[in-house]
């Protein structure tokens, strides 16, 4: 991905529409991907197909048919909190131990609310509100053709043809700082255009009005001499207020701002009078341009892995840039249509951690401050959970499914007691330390969670007497993400995903502990050596050889996978908790059964961020092939028409859990599409694990070479210790590794090169580098000479 920098011009000129030239629609994309730039087809015409443009706080979704183009506009954190669940305040794990082994269901159901209706004039549950659509008519005539977004700076041009051949760009960008886009158009369009200001309230007045929400109100700010502001403002009956609202320029463009604040609508109002044109052009300039200098630079082969790297970059400086609210299931890109699919909340069983995962690998750490200012910001809430629910001091609990102040979405139970979701946040910490080497990270954030996470786990545990008699350390009840929903059996006794998780947990701490000068504790050790690392389960091989019993990794005690099903949790300890090898000779028999009764299972109960998921585990099998085609399967049938990342297949006879195709069915009011960000970014890491990934204390550089990858390169790809790494491919063989040590430390890396290479100048034996750094080293691995 060759980028070109500070191009200036861009902010003043539109971009070479090669889109204009007589080549076919493929070779339109891929000229157009070598320049980091993509290509929509209109007609685009429901809001997720919509190409994305935003800042982490304002979100823009593009789309259109014929002469109308539509901007929908969302907006981060415009939450209803009402209807927000204390659960874990009126509940503790003892009492649903009880509940649960006494087969009370009725009980059960009464603690977690799950048969609890509303009051009158309340929501069910808080959710995030979308803010509104854009509505700009273009003369009678003219039509949407083309749209081009370039990657290296969040500008889209959209080419409109006119009634005799003519052709007009018109081209949108999003400020990186401030709540503000701008729209830019020929004088001769801009004097016929008709545009309207929608508010999300019609199409779901009918779900708000019931929950006590008013209709919005528009204004106009008129000044003499002025252009005049058109706005609404979407009140709320106890949280802060949406304002939208836009102005025409009397230079050609239409410039649109929100704001969520108590003085809303005079905040926009002062941002749209108060435009500082050329402040915010010089910024959002060095913020790109910085941005893609310090992102991994990746050329691939593969050209549908090559646009899943490229916007899912992008998405990424979009969706969760360090000055913008922490990321959501669908972040900023909030719908206008509906209310979102699972409230825009976030959720920590998966999807929160897919979404910021691949920041850590491509060197934007940084990302993940709003997370972390969230969290902590909703620690004496999730502490009061946890020591309250455990009965244990310093225990924390984070559902799996919270609005931004730490209150349950919903009344899940089995996610709602998930412990896995605490542990999973604390690998994510650890690792955010582990990539920056930031001690306050790890004092302020990873530890508390850390230790968090043990306590609740330890408090748990009992003990029980396992094979041979051995005393073992044993989780009496423990789930399985969303196997079975939330049926009163959707449980069991030592669960593989908690398992590994309370093991990862257990293995990070001493790690820690040594860092910051803590005293270790030795139940970190009896865990590590008491409790199993995964629960397995004897079955049959196959339907053709019922007779062939294999043990296998089972969800919990005695329960089989017996179905395909979206959560991959059993084999969690594979990845992401990574406290099990799946090549360890000792396990290895096991391990295969596993990877055998999964792939036999299938993917007829997927949803869409479990495929990239299942790539990197294939990739971690030594089965990169397989992994790449899981891949194209995902982009092939979890994409819409505008790369929309869907949580449901695009259509069915691909995965149960399907849409009707929404390609089919043009009008915007029967459009139930649901779209979440976590597969795509969740696809750039699975692209990334192909190239590096860390196992245990190695990184693996490009393992196994798929086989029809003969030529590619990367550089600046990161990695734990805050090592960068690149490398290059030439008939399909590794020919060289670069490393630079951003803060110096030790390395060990299986660098694919054979027996004996070059480092630098010297000639060196052995299929794994072991070596100190200093910092800033940088040095050069090559093959040598067959």
């Amino acid at each position: 991905m060759k980028l070109v920098k500070f191009r200036f011009i861009l902010f003043l000129f539109p971009i070479l529409f090669v889109t204009c030239e007589p080549k076919t629609e493929i070779e339109q994309a891929l000229e157009l991907q070598k320049q980091n730039l993509l290509l929509w087809n209109f007609p685009l015409p429901r809001t997720h197909t919509g190409a994305l443009i935003g800042n982490g706080v304002q979100g823009l979704m593009v789309w259109g048919v014929d002469n109308q183009l539509n901007i929908t506009i969302g907006r981060a954190g415009f939450w209803d909190r009402r209807g927000g669940k204390d659960f874990l305040k009126n509940t503790t794990f003892k009492e649903v131990k009880n509940l649960l082994y006494s087969k009370n269901e009725k009980g059960l159901r009464k603690v977690f609310g799950m048969d609890v209706k509303p009051e009158p004039g309340q929501p069910a549950r808080p959710h995030q509100i979308g803010g509104g659509r854009l509505e700009i008519e273009f003369p009678e005539g003219w039509k949407l053709t083309k749209g081009v977004l370039d990657l290296n700076y969040g500008i889209f041009e959209i080419s409109v043809r006119g009634p005799n051949g003519e052709f007009e760009i018109v081209r949108l960008r999003q400020s990186v700082f401030d709540e503000m886009a701008a729209l830019t158009f020929s004088k001769q369009l801009n004097d016929q255009l008709k545009v309207r200001l929608i508010p999300s309230w019609e199409h779901v007045k009918d779900q708000l009005e019931p929950a006590g929400v008013d209709p919005p109100e528009t204004w106009k700010d008129e000044r003499e001499g002025r252009p005049t502001i058109h706005g609404f403002i979407q009140k709320l009956p106890e949280d802060e207020p949406l304002a939208i609202a836009y102005k025409r320029t009397e230079n050609n463009r239409i410039v649109i701002g929100s704001s969520v604040s108590d003085n809303a609508i005079d905040e926009v109002i002062d941002e749209l009078r108060n435009i500082p044109v050329w402040r915010i052009i010089q910024e959002d300039i060095e913020w790109w341009d910085k941005y893609w200098d310090d992102v991994p630079e990746i050329n691939l082969p593969n050209p549908f892995l090559q646009d899943i790297v490229n916007y899912g970059l992008y998405k990424q400086a979009i969706a969760t840039p360090e000055h913008g609210i922490a990321c959501s299931l669908q972040g900023p890109f909030n719908e206008e249509y509906q209310l979102p699919p699972w409230s825009n909340d976030y959720h920590y069983n998966i999807n929160i951690e897919m979404i910021y995962m691949p920041s850590l690998a491509t060197n934007q750490a940084d990302h993940m401050k709003p997370l972390w200012e969230m969290i902590l910001a909703s620690m004496p809430e999730l502490k009061e959970n946890g020591e309250h629910f455990f009965g244990r001091e310093g225990a924390i609990l984070l559902p799996h499914a919270v609005d931004d102040k730490g209150k349950v979405v919903g009344s899940f139970w089995t996610g709602t007691i998930d412990h896995a979701c605490t542990a999973w946040m604390a690998q994510m910490a650890w690792l955010n330390y582990r990539y920056t080497m930031d001690e306050e990270i790890l004092k302020t954030v990873a530890w508390p969670l850390l230790n968090g996470a043990f306590e609740g786990y330890w408090a748990m545990m009992e003990e029980r007497r396992g094979k041979g008699g051995k005393k073992i350390l044993s989780l009496p009840v423990s789930v399985s993400p969303e196997f079975k929903g939330s049926r009163m059996d959707a449980w069991g006794r030592d669960a593989s995903f908690q398992l590994a998780a309370a093991h990862m947990v257990a293995e990070i701490l001493p790690k820690a502990a040594e860092v910051l000068g803590e005293e270790q504790d030795e139940r970190w050790s009896k865990v590590t050596e008491s409790l199993p690392r995964f629960t397995t389960v004897t079955g049959s091989a196959s339907l053709e050889s019922p007779e062939r019993q294999i043990e296998r990794i089972a969800l919990w005690e005695g329960m089989d996978l017996i179905e395909s099903h979206r959560h991959h949790s059993h084999m969690a300890g594979i990845y992401p908790f990574d406290v099990i090898d799946p090549l360890d000779p000792e396990n290895r028999q096991i391990i295969r059964a596993t990877y055998d009764n999964w792939v036999r299972k299938g993917p007829g109960v997927w949803s869409g961020w479990c495929v990239p998921w299942a790539s990197i585990l294939h990739n971690r099998n030594n089965e990169p092939d397989a992994a790449i085609s899981w891949l194209v399967f995902w982009y092939r049938n979890f994409l819409n028409e505008g790369r929309g990342t869907l949580h449901n297949a695009a259509y069915s006879g691909i995965s149960n859990i399907s849409s009707p195709g929404w390609f089919n069915i043009p009008e915007i009011e029967r459009n139930r599409e649901k779209m979440q960000l976590d597969a795509g970014f969740g696809a750039l890491s699975a692209v990334i694990d192909l190239l590096v990934y860390q196992k245990r204390e190695t990184v693996y550089v490009l393992p196994n070479i798929p086989r029809d990858w003969r030529i590619l390169d990367f550089k600046g790809i990161a990695v734990e210790g805050g090592f960068l790494i690149g490398a290059e491919v030439k008939d399909s063989k590794t020919q060289q590794v670069t490393i630079k040590s951003k803060f110096g430390g030790k390395l060990k890396l299986a660098h694919g090169l054979g027996a004996s290479y070059m480092l630098n100048n010297e000639e060196i034996s052995g299929a794994v580098l072991e070596r100190d750094f200093k910092k800033g080293e940088e040095v050069v691995l090559s093959r040598l000479n067959e």
